[in-house]
């Protein structure tokens, strides 16, 4: 049975659709269930299917759905896990409340921002979103119709356009692993 670690974390990766947002996750995940680590994984899709399903596209609606979920986080993190958000959360006022959140209750928080540039993620379109969006049938498209904001102050920078999947996975273990240590 994974034990839990005596403080929980928050790992939360923000970028475009198609930037590798999943793929880090599930590696990071991988890694830490290995590891006998209590884990809890949020992603987007699933959290926009059911605890945020009666939330559209606006801005106020996205910033609702990013504060749902970094609330969910900062319970399983306060419990002890190590919670990995994988959410594009376009807004960066929406992604530095749920930080002050953490914060203020001194659970950890990492944020990762896995940045692809938006040819790249549209290259790769694995859920044809972009390419639904370019034919107007898929409206409030981040990167396409609504903005991304990068974040301002990442604590790491997963650049997937020019680095292998093992080694995006390496430094975000190196990041996870050195914030569970230095708690």
């Amino acid at each position: 049975m994974p034990h839990a670690p005596s403080r929980g974390l928050t790992v939360w990766l923000t970028g475009l659709p198609g930037s590798g947002k999943s793929t880090s996750a599930d590696s990071l995940l991988a890694h830490l269930e290995k590891q006998g680590v209590f884990t809890a994984s949020l992603d987007g899709d699933a959290l926009r299917a059911g605890v945020s399903a009666d939330l559209g596209f606006s801005d106020e609606d996205r910033d609702e759905n990013v504060r749902r979920a970094g609330e969910v986080a900062l319970l399983l993190a306060a419990q002890g896990a190590v919670v990995v958000v994988s959410l594009v959360s376009p807004r960066r006022v929406a992604r530095d409340a749920i930080r002050a959140r953490h914060e203020s209750r001194s659970v950890a928080f990492l944020e990762v921002h896995v940045a692809a540039p938006l040819e790249v993620c549209e290259a790769r379109d694995p859920k044809s979103l972009y390419r639904r969006a370019r034919e107007g049938s898929v409206a409030h498209m981040t990167g396409v119709h609504d903005p991304y904001e990068a974040p301002l102050r990442a604590d790491l920078i997963l650049a997937t356009d020019r680095c292998s999947i093992e080694e995006t996975g390496a430094a975000l273990v190196a990041a996870v692993e050195a914030a569970l240590t230095t708690r």
